[in-house]
């Protein structure tokens, strides 16, 4: 069993409070918005979820460092381990009645691997999905609280495809490039499909092998960190877009691992 199937069980515990805050607010007449200085929306489900699990959080591992995109970082006791929470992934679907959102919880354990995520969890209730990991646990999509208990659950696994014209691309938007989106549209122009699911969703759907490649050029560690146990226990990789650590920022790649070089060169400004 996994040094962090504790810590598994407690990710998917938060997860399940979660949902039930957040699908209590989705499409609520009067759910209350707001902007914030980045000019990005935030809604009083965002900051409740958050605040939620940060109490949790404070009870059951009160060693531990907590990072929100809301309410930003709170030092633990030095346990070198982080829990990295964005309550809402997608606020701006969340807002619009849109079901293409999700909260994801991550853990990272310096003292494993630096800057390594060890457990991630993404609930997407309004889809009713949920993948969830931990390291040497393998990478999941359903199943019962606190991991593969019923034999519900789905194993995830990368796809087998190798090279560019066989592969679907999934992405957000091509706001953000640093070229204007050049070598985006190269990529986008070199894959067989090309789709925007948007999100968490689109590097999930590489974890499960249902498309080979997901992108985006800018990303906080709140938006990445659940996603690396998930995509790394599936088989994948998910580094930065130019190859670097993702959780150092520079966006994030994700693919099926035997496409990612070539990805890599493809997105690498002229």
């Amino acid at each position: 069993m996994s040094h962090y199937a504790a810590d598994l069980r407690l990710a998917l515990e938060l997860a399940d409070a979660a949902d039930a805050l957040t699908l209590s607010r989705f499409q609520a007449l009067d759910l209350v918005v707001e902007t914030k200085p980045d000019l990005t929306p935030v809604s009083d489900a965002d900051r409740a979820t958050e605040v939620m699990l940060r109490e949790r959080l404070a009870q059951e591992r009160p060693g531990d460092a907590v990072v929100g995109e809301e309410l930003g970082d709170t030092e633990g006791a030095g346990s070198g381990r982080r829990w990295i929470l964005d309550p809402i992934d997608g606020t701006k679907n969340y807002v619009r009645g849109v079901p293409v959102w999700a909260t994801l919880i991550a853990l990272i354990d310096d003292g494993a691997t630096a800057d390594d995520a060890v457990v991630g969890v993404v609930s997407a209730p309004a889809l009713g999905r949920r993948w969830w990991a931990a390291r040497d646990e393998g990478a999941w999509l359903g199943g019962s609280l606190g991991g593969n208990l019923d034999g519900s659950a789905r194993r995830l696994r990368v796809s087998e495809v190798s090279a560019l014209p066989d592969a679907s691309l999934s992405y957000s938007d091509r706001v953000g490039w640093p070229d204007g989106g050049i070598a985006f549209d190269a990529l986008a122009g070199s894959c067989w499909r090309t789709r925007a699911y948007g999100d968490f969703w689109s590097h999930l759907l590489v974890a499960e092998g249902s498309i080979d490649i997901a992108c985006e050029p800018t990303l906080s560690v709140w938006d990445v960190a659940a996603l690396v146990a998930v995509v790394e226990e599936a088989g994948g990789r998910i580094t930065g877009t130019a190859g670097q650590p993702v959780l150092s920022g520079g966006g994030a790649l994700t693919t099926n691992g035997r496409l990612h070089e070539a990805v890599v060169e493809q997105l690498r400004p002229a």
